[in-house]
């Protein structure tokens, strides 16, 4: 019997790059969800109990944005490994909660996945 496969949140506004990320999840081994705003996000959590680590952008669509988004994950369902990436130059790494990773855009799938797996193995 094998154990199921990590399921990865992938939330991101826009489409391609959304598919570019799960695609990289894909190929890694993971198990990729997507999504395009928060309230998506929200619902596969609510819905969901296997979801280990979601990544996020901070510029996702509708009231809650990514760090909204990160905040509520952390409030709600604090296992969850959170990674979040901007292009905003403004974002500190005081805005996230704690234990967030943060990448800066533009970022590079593989060193995002490379941290993804050191995240989940340590965490």
């Amino acid at each position: 019997m094998s154990l199921p496969k990590t399921v990865i949140l992938v939330v991101e506004s826009h489409p391609i790059v959304r598919a570019c990320m799960a695609e990289s999840l894909v190929v890694a081994g993971f198990d990729a969800l997507e999504v395009g705003d928060a309230s998506e996000a929200i619902s596969i959590l609510e819905a969901r109990s296997d979801i280990r680590l979601v990544f996020t952008e901070t510029d996702i669509p509708e009231t809650k944005d990514g760090l909204k988004l990160a905040r509520c994950i952390r409030g709600r369902w604090p296992p969850v490994i959170l990674i979040v990436v901007s292009g905003r130059a403004e974002v500190g790494h005081g805005y996230f909660p704690e234990g967030t990773r943060f990448f800066p855009k533009p970022y590079h799938d593989t060193a995002i996945v490379q941290e993804m797996v050191a995240m989940l193995v340590s965490g």
